[in-house]
């Protein structure tokens, strides 16, 4: 396994934890994904400050446009995602959500020139058939807004990797800081539209939320940004089925929750799949 492959499947795990870390906040999931987002772009913003090092996004304007672009859709995707999870509940969401790996493999010829190998497409039917085991039944009585935004988001996912992969010549850190800014922006905007930004956060919630924005989000996304660069685009969408895998184990060994027969084969079909992605092709 490649360092860069390595950093991508642990950013997926952190990210697969944060289910478990949000159920501790007694926010509303705008509100935990604003503080995310904010967190996360202090952390990264102080380290970038305290390196002292000329910015290369001044440099390659049109690399930071498709950045910017890329958190847009970030922060996007998470509104919708949320959204979604309160319309139509987790299970049904998550599963309408991670469409969007589909999706990007399908498009991934045209939009990235990569060919779709059969070993590929087995390995993306594989996960895709587990991501639906994993999940359970379809939620009954689903509302039209609810599947719309699930759907929504699992596009806006497509257009985060899109953008990111297409913008060279930016450091990890620089990318991952300017994505974050900007999805930041873009749940800011929504969260006055909404409410406004009055947020009371408990001080019980405080450690919970550090770990979240600090570790989950900051440094996750450093991780996950700065190795999609480094990754074949249909690599990154069969091993983004690992964060709800990890999703559903962690909430097995940390809440304590079952996990029925078809989400254990569902767990075996994903983890499979993401193995076989990586299985060099033969010559003959």
């Amino acid at each position: 396994m490649n360092f860069a492959l390595a950093k991508h499947l642990f950013s997926l795990l952190l990210f697969g934890s944060n289910g478990i870390v949000a159920s501790r906040i007694a926010l509303t999931s705008y509100e935990i994904v604003f503080l995310r987002c904010l967190l996360g772009s202090l952390l990264l913003g102080a380290i970038v400050l305290a390196a002292r090092k000329p910015l290369e996004l001044f440099r390659e304007k049109r690399s930071a446009l498709l950045i910017t672009a890329s958190g847009i859709a970030m922060g996007a995707s998470w509104m919708f995602l949320y959204e979604a999870f309160t319309q139509i509940g987790v299970s049904f969401a998550t599963l309408t959500y991670y469409c969007g790996p589909v999706i990007l493999v399908a498009l991934s010829p045209l939009l990235f020139g990569e060919s779709l190998t059969r070993l590929k497409l087995a390995a993306l039917a594989m996960v895709a058939a587990g991501a639906v085991l994993l999940n359970g039944p379809l939620a009954g009585g689903a509302s039209l807004w609810g599947l719309f935004c699930g759907v929504m988001a699992a596009f806006c996912y497509v257009a985060m990797v899109t953008f990111n992969k297409k913008a060279k010549g930016v450091s990890g850190m620089e990318n991952t800081l300017l994505q974050l800014i900007a999805a930041l922006g873009t749940v800011t905007l929504f969260l006055l539209w909404k409410q406004g930004l009055s947020l009371d956060v408990a001080a019980g919630d405080w450690p919970y939320v550090l770990v979240l924005g600090l570790l989950n989000t900051g440094y996750a996304c450093w991780l996950y940004f700065s190795s999609i660069g480094r990754l074949p685009v249909q690599t990154v969408a069969v091993c983004g089925y690992v964060e709800p895998l990890s999703a559903v184990l962690f909430s097995v060994l940390l809440l304590g929750e079952t996990m029925s027969a078809w989400q254990a084969l569902g767990a075996v079909l994903i983890f499979s799949g993401a193995v076989l992605s990586q299985m060099p092709r033969s010559k003959n």
